[in-house]
């Protein structure tokens, strides 16, 4: 009876069963790995479109003189009846405004606006702008663009 004892039958079953375990946890942790890269490419992908959209919207701006730099006066009313857009920290209801030539109105007028980014994907840009006066300096246009992934907001 203790030599049946000695005997290493069945261990290797058991070596095999805890290998198959060991090797699951290790292609679950892979899995798991990949998924997060993936995630963290397609969240950088739209931080960059995003990011690239505000610099487009920023140009309009740039290519304006001073006195052009504002936003439609009547779509800027009706933005302020948007729960989204007044709920950003951004958001000032003293807002630098003017008559724009219209409807429909030019991009840079538009304090609120839908744009397909070149992923496919919908964006929503919205542009505050109030004058700014800095310590000991003139009062200057201070320009924030926003930039929402559209579905988000749905």
């Amino acid at each position: 009876m203790r030599a049946d004892l000695r005997t290493e039958e069945g261990f290797g079953l058991i070596e095999l069963l805890i290998s198959i375990v060991m090797l699951n946890v290790g292609i679950l942790a892979l899995v798991a790995a990949f998924n997060s890269g993936a995630l963290s490419i397609q969240r950088a992908s739209q931080t960059a479109t995003a990011g690239t959209l505000a610099e487009k919207q920023m140009e309009l701006y740039r290519a304006q003189q001073y006195s052009n730099v504002a936003l439609e006066a009547s779509l800027v009313v009706t933005a302020q009846g948007d729960a989204t857009y007044i709920g950003d920290p951004a958001y000032n209801a003293t807002q630098v405004t003017k008559v724009c030539a219209g409807p429909p109105y030019a991009t840079q007028c538009q304090p609120v606006r839908t744009v397909t980014g070149p992923d496919g994907i919908s964006y929503r840009v919205d542009t505050y702008m109030v004058l700014y006066t800095p310590p000991d300096g003139r009062a200057v246009k201070q320009v924030t663009v926003v930039v929402r992934r559209a579905s988000l907001l749905d």
